[in-house]
Order: C-alpha cells, then sequence, then structure tokens
C-alpha cells in the first residue's frame, strides 16, 4: 500500500509494455485450466485496461480479482468470485488481473499481498479486501458494491442489482453517500488528502460504521501520518530508543505505508509485550486503529488480532 499522492488509474500504466507476455501467459493458464469461462468473466491485461475496465465500469461494476497461479489463497477465492459472477448475470463482472503477467498495473493498483480484491464503479477504484474471505463476507462486499453503483446511477445498478445476492446476506446500511464517496476519491487521486479525510468523517457522520468510510478514513489518516514523519529519521530513533513508544509507532506506520503488515503490526505488538501502563495502551490503540484500514476478517488482522488477545489476556 504505497502513499496514493498524484495517483489515478487513469494513465497510470504502460498501455503497450508487456501485452504480449500477459496474453501468452493468460492463454497458457486458461488452456490448462480447461474449464469454459463464464461471459461475465474476463482476464484483464495492461494494454487492455482502460477500455475492459475503465470504460465498462461506467456501465455496470467491475469486480478485479488479483491473482497468481503460485497463489495457493487465490485457488480458493477465485473459483467462489466466477461462481459468483456466474449467478449475479450481469449485475456486475468479474476481471482476472494475473499480477505476475502485468506488474506495472499491479503496481499502479497499489497491491500488497494477493489474493486482492477491488472494485472499479464509475471509473473510480472501491476499496476491497486481501486474502480468501468466506463466501458469505464476499456476498456482503458485494452487496456493499452494488448498493455504490445504484447509488452513482450505474444503468445495471437498478432493479437487478442484488441479483445473486442471498435474502440477508446483504449490508444493513441504507445508502451510500454518493457525493462524500465521489469527493474523497477525487481527492486522494490529486493528492489532497484532508479533503479526503473531511469527506469521509461526513459519510461517517451521516452513516456510523459505514465500511467504505471507515476503511478510507483510516487509511487516508495513515498517510496523513507518514506525510509528517521524516522516514530515516524516524528508523534511527526505533533503533536507538526501543523503549520509545511514539517511536515505534512512527516506523509501524512507515511499514504500514510500503505494504509491510506483518512487520507493522508485529513490531507493535513487541511494544504491548514490552511494556505497561499508559504506553501499552498507547501502542494497543495505535494498532486497534490499524486494523481499521482492513477488512474484519483480513487473515492478517486476525493473527494480530489473536496475538494481542494473548498478550492482553
Amino acid at each position: 500500500m504505497q502513499q496514493p499522492r498524484n495517483f489515478s488509474l487513469y494513465g497510470a500504466v504502460d498501455l503497450g509494455a508487456r501485452q504480449a507476455a500477459a496474453q501468452r501467459h493468460q492463454a497458457s493458464v486458461a488452456a490448462s485450466q480447461g474449464a469454459p469461462r463464464s461471459e461475465y468473466v474476463f482476464d484483464v491485461t495492461e494494454a487492455a485496461f482502460e477500455e475492459d475496465v475503465l470504460e465498462r465500469s461506467r456501465t455496470v461494476p467491475v469486480v478485479m480479482d488479483l491473482w497468481a497461479e503460485w497463489c495457493a489463497p487465490c485457488k480458493q477465492l477465485s473459483p467462489v468470485l466466477e461462481r459468483l459472477a456466474t449467478e449475479a448475470a450481469g449485475a456486475w463482472v468479474l476481471g482476472k488481473v494475473d499480477v505476475d503477467a502485468n506488474p506495472q498495473l499491479s503496481a499502479a493498483l497499489q497491491v500488497q499481498s494477493i489474493p486482492m480484491v477491488v472494485g472499479v464503479i464509475g471509473g473510480q477504484l472501491v476499496p476491497g479486501f486481501l486474502g480468501a474471505l468466506p463466501e458469505a463476507q464476499v456476498r456482503q462486499w458485494l452487496g456493499q458494491i452494488l448498493q455504490v453503483a445504484q447509488q452513482l446511477g450505474l444503468p445495471s445498478a437498478g432493479g437487478e442489482a442484488g441479483a445473486g445476492l442471498e435474502d440477508g446476506e446483504g449490508p444493513a446500511a441504507d445508502g451510500y453517500r454518493e457525493p462524500e464517496l465521489v469527493e474523497a476519491q477525487q481527492a486522494m487521486e490529486r493528492g489532497d488528502l484532508d479533503t479526503a479525510a473531511a469527506a469521509f468523517e461526513r459519510m461517517l457522520a451521516n452513516d456510523p460504521g459505514h465500511p467504505l468510510g471507515t476503511v478510507g478514513l483510516a487509511q487516508v489518516n495513515l498517510f496523513r501520518r507518514v506525510n509528517s514523519y521524516d522516514a530515516a529519521q524516524a528508523r534511527r530513533d526505533a533503533a536507538a530508543h526501543p523503549g520509545d513508544v511514539e517511536a515505534q509507532i512512527r516506523v509501524a506506520d512507515i511499514e504500514m505505508s510500503l505494504g509491510n503488515t506483518e512487520a507493522a503490526f508485529d513490531r507493535l505488538l513487541g511494544v504491548i509485550r514490552r511494556t505497561s501502563g499508559e504506553d501499552r495502551d498507547k501502542a494497543r490503540l495505535h494498532l486497534v486503529g490499524l486494523f481499521e484500514i482492513f477488512p474484519p476478517r483480513d487473515p492478517a488482522v486476525s493473527k494480530a488480532r489473536s496475538a494481542l488477545s494473548s498478550l492482553l489476556f
């Protein structure tokens, strides 16, 4: 998860750099799988990203599944997503991104680990999740995606927007505040983190617990903190003063902003293990705050929560 300064899906990818290699690799994978591909599932390449994903997302939500042949959890999640896309019958479509064949696209999407799933709606990137979540949680997230699409007025999001979602498995929230979501995304793309944070804060004021607002605000606040640090000095301070909780927190933030999730969590867990009283509580609260950057059932978060529980109890 790199800092999203000036980040934009538009123009972020060299549209021709790896087209031939990507097509050869994906043809090989498709041949090895041998199974027919649903009309609602397609391969994404850097060369065709703008047309296949960005332009398509203006009429139908696009869910991107970032995977690799060597990734075992990907092989658990991908069939679930493909089946749900077929079940949804066009309410949303699934674009599969082989990260090995599309490294520049993976970098533009700030891939931390795989499997990684994100949404694209109306040309805008929507936060997703990491890891092979249970099907019920995947369905819940898809329900959120469809509600966002409906609020943005996508043609396919009306009427049959709930296709493929079992009764009772959608989110409880009634709606997503289109102006705040759009404003936050646009602000992040131009590097205006303060405006993005304000938009997410208004979203949460209107709808406490809003999943996109919670994750978005946590991410923006992380980058705002990291922007205020001297990274080299922060690392020197943390190494020289292992008992300085604030110094350890700064380096944990830096690690998290670079996508080193486990290192960030382990650093704060180490502080909690070594300290007590106010220092321990400060590290604990900061760790819990970092958890909000991820979906509740993210594997890294679940592992860190378990470790935290063992330390506290």
